[in-house]
């Protein structure tokens, strides 16, 4: 279904009741990308609107270079380090530009997935893009996200359809997604994780009496993967906010499992309990509200993390480079 061709995505037809738009930009080269891109920035400081941008370094260099003096009126980023772990993003890049303007319409780009994204990655960029939907609900906030088609794997295409109720195609016009389907991406990507395939896993049963002895283990083990100290200490951190809650929401204990894998030291921690907020640790926490960030502390400092949960309990893993 084709409904409309025009450049202004903040008028679409689609919104409807719900001002929040959230389109994906399918194009195939340097010029349809900076056609769908730097037009949109344009007009929304035309109508003086906060615009935020976070692409890859690359991409990012070639709006900034098109914007010229106007650059400087653009909240940039490069996503390859904002967005290097997904589960980052909607505190850390999309609430960070919009929150600061709550009666204001607010412009985002957003392109969080790249040919170079990892297998591990994908899934928890994709439920990312699906989650998008449901954080900004009634947000005067659009969020533009690129797909470069001639890079990316057809089926990447292919759930952009599933995440996104606005497609905008080479030529410009503008369609509803026929596909669109955030709830079962969101269920789709709760999803067992493979067992390690580590020669040595390290592992440790922990309750609240063995909380230091589960966070040194963690330790040793990114020290013997060759992390920095200063990511030995990220480790640490994480893995004690993720044990400390399992002490304190998964019956009293839970298991640390450590290993390397590849140029990654892996951790993940297991207990009974369950997460059924998909949004846990990807809301900014107020800052009067006291406790509650624990999450919000492990995906910033993780490089990766990723969570199934289920009937029987959760699974939190967590990936640090070395």
């Amino acid at each position: 279904m084709i409904i409309g061709s025009s450049p202004s995505l903040v008028s679409s037809p689609t919104q409807g009741a719900d001002p929040f738009l959230h389109p994906a930009l399918l194009y195939r080269d340097e010029a349809e990308y900076l056609a769908g891109t730097v037009p949109f920035i344009v007009d929304g400081l035309a109508a003086d609107e906060p615009v935020a941008v976070s692409v890859p370094g690359p991409n990012l260099a070639k709006i900034r270079r098109e914007l010229g003096s106007l650059a400087s009126r653009v909240r940039l980023l490069d996503m390859t380090e904002a967005g290097r772990n997904p589960a980052r993003i909607l505190p850390g890049v999309l609430h960070a530009a919009a929150d600061p303007f709550p009666d204001r319409h607010v412009r985002i780009i957003g392109e969080p997935i790249w040919a170079t994204r990892t297998e591990h990655e994908y899934p928890a960029c994709l439920q990312h893009e699906a989650l998008i939907n449901g954080a900004f609900r009634g947000r005067r906030v659009t969020i533009l996200c690129p797909y470069d088609v001639t890079s990316l794997d057809p089926s990447v295409v292919a759930d952009a359809h599933r995440t996104h109720p606005v497609l905008i195609e080479a030529d410009g016009r503008h369609r509803l997604s026929d596909d669109y389907s955030p709830s079962q991406v969101i269920e789709a990507t709760n999803v067992s994780l493979p067992e390690p395939a580590a020669e040595r896993v390290r592992t440790v049963n922990f309750d609240i009496t063995g909380l230091s002895a589960a966070r040194r283990a963690a330790a040793e083990e990114a020290s013997r993967a060759g992390l920095e100290l200063e990511r030995v200490d990220d480790v640490r951190l994480a893995v004690g906010e993720l044990i400390a809650n399992s002490v304190r929401h998964g019956a009293g204990s839970g298991t640390l499992r450590v290993w390397a894998e590849g140029h990654m030291l892996v951790a993940e921690v297991r207990d009974v309990g369950r997460i059924c907020d998909p949004l846990a640790g990807r809301r900014p926490a107020p800052t009067d509200q006291l406790g509650g960030r624990g999450l919000l502390l492990v995906n910033h400092v993780a490089d990766l993390a990723r969570t199934h949960t289920g009937p029987d309990g959760t699974e939190t893993r967590i990936y640090f480079r070395s």
